[in-house]
């Protein structure tokens, strides 16, 4: 399907709420199973506030106290995924390129992301399901972090801001748009408004792709 190989490698960085996972988040989903959607819609209110993400995981650990790992799995496997995920990075990755899920949401739901052929996966630092251990603070990530976390990227991969392609949906992706010159807004709101050079409206990654998958050859 895709086949006009780019000159340069090149690093895609997802965010994984609101853009792999069309219109909910691992924390919903992750709620979903325990029967706290309520709950979580609240919490999630009080993020787009101001609540910080370090306030909002502790919150979240509260509500979650009975997660279980099976729990987790039946979270992650009823997401509304975008089609095409798994298409996408192993084209990315035929070609030479690599790819990176970069969110502040669990790590233990993020890096289920792994076996679907990205290159690396980072998400908040949580404590083990089932939880036996409190929200350490300095291990969530907030908008900042997917910046620092995406720069030691670029160092591993051995690229630069300008071989890189950002895709994300929302605010706690702005400040890694503002660093990206290639960068496709996926069902996004109006916090990246302005920022982002492509922008795709719709349920397949492979259209998202498609429009930056040729923008280096």
């Amino acid at each position: 399907m895709f086949h006009v190989k780019p000159t340069k490698r090149r690093l895609h960085l997802f965010d994984l709420d609101g853009t792999l996972i069309r219109g909910s988040a691992a924390a919903v989903e992750i709620s979903r199973q325990l029967g706290l959607l309520d709950e979580i819609t609240a919490l999630e209110e009080g993020f787009l506030r101001g609540l910080t993400p370090d306030e909002f995981a502790v919150r979240a650990r509260e509500l979650w106290s009975a997660l279980t790992a099976d729990q987790v799995a039946a979270a992650f496997e009823g997401a509304p995924w975008l089609a095409g995920i798994r298409e996408v990075w192993a084209d990315i990755r035929d070609r030479g390129d690599r790819c990176a899920v970069i969110s502040l949401s669990p790590d233990f739901f993020v890096e289920r992301l792994l076996d679907w052929g990205v290159d690396a996966a980072h998400g908040s630092r949580w404590p083990a399901v089932p939880f036996t251990e409190p929200i350490h603070r300095p291990d969530i990530l907030d908008a900042q972090a997917k910046v620092r976390i995406a720069r030691q990227l670029c160092a591993e991969f051995g690229v630069g801001p300008a071989e890189c392609v950002a895709y994300g949906d929302s605010m706690s992706d702005a400040a890694l748009f503002a660093i990206i010159p290639d960068t496709v807004a996926v069902n996004a709101d109006h916090h990246l408004a302005g920022l982002s050079r492509h922008s795709y409206t719709g349920g397949d990654l492979r259209e998202a792709y498609a429009l930056v998958r040729n923008s280096a050859a």
